[in-house]
């Protein structure tokens, strides 16, 4: 396991926040609002971590650009103003946070979310001072392009090798593929261990507090290389 990570960046929805089903009834009524044809959940669920637009897109294959933006304002009217199901951050997301700004790791996001929404549930869960940098969707190219994590590693000065990449889909570790960072799966998401496992993620975590420990087994691994450098 010779990695030696210095930046974790986080996906949002599905990794630090469990807000799928306020994803999924939000999606839902914007369709309805329209009239469009409505998903059902499982196709709602999939395209979270995806950007809006892309997001549409998939479910709504062939719509026009007036029909886009409708759907992207009917979304953003019920996620941020109409509708109430509770999102929270995961148990012990919070903790897990903190304590890595302690040991000294750069961290950061990089979402699917709009730039507002993302800013509001930084700020109402006190972990906005946490984040060195973040991306969203409608900054730069979607899941899984590699810009937004192209941007967060210049914008730190940290290489591709030294980070790690945390979520929940397999967009999550395309984009860590194609910007060559190595990904980390959380099986508590949107998408099956299944379908993470078969883009070969370093690891996998069942619950967010256990990124602490794997961390300290990563640098374990690596202590016999740096003993054998010092001995030369």
């Amino acid at each position: 396991m010779n990695v030696n990570p210095e930046l974790l960046i986080f996906d949002w929805d599905g990794t630090l926040m469990d807000s799928e089903a306020r994803i999924v009834a939000c999606i839902q009524a914007a369709a309805a609002d329209l009239t469009f044809e409505i998903p059902d959940a499982n196709n709602a669920r999939n395209i979270i971590g995806l950007g809006l637009r892309e997001a549409i897109l998939t479910l709504f294959p062939g719509l026009d650009e007036g029909n886009i933006a409708e759907m992207a304002e009917r979304y953003r009217h019920h996620f941020l103003r109409e509708n109430e199901t509770p999102s929270a951050l995961f148990p012990g997301a919070e903790e897990t946070i903190r304590e890595l700004v302690g040991r000294g790791y750069l961290l950061a996001v990089a979402t699917g979310k709009g730039r507002h929404g993302l800013d509001l549930v930084l700020e109402s869960t006190g972990l906005a001072d946490c984040f060195h940098a973040t991306r969203c969707a409608g900054e730069t190219f979607s899941k899984p392009h590699p810009e937004m994590l192209l941007q967060i590693l210049d914008q730190l000065g940290v290489s591709p090798e030294s980070a790690l990449m945390i979520g929940d889909t397999v967009y999550d570790l395309q984009m860590a593929s194609n910007a060559g960072v190595t990904g980390v799966a959380v099986s508590y998401g949107v998408h099956s261990l299944a379908r993470l496992l078969a883009h070969e993620p370093l690891l996998y975590l069942d619950d967010i507090r256990e990124l602490c420990k794997r961390l300290e087994e990563i640098e374990a691994q690596r202590e016999p290389l740096k003993s054998e450098h010092l001995s030369d």
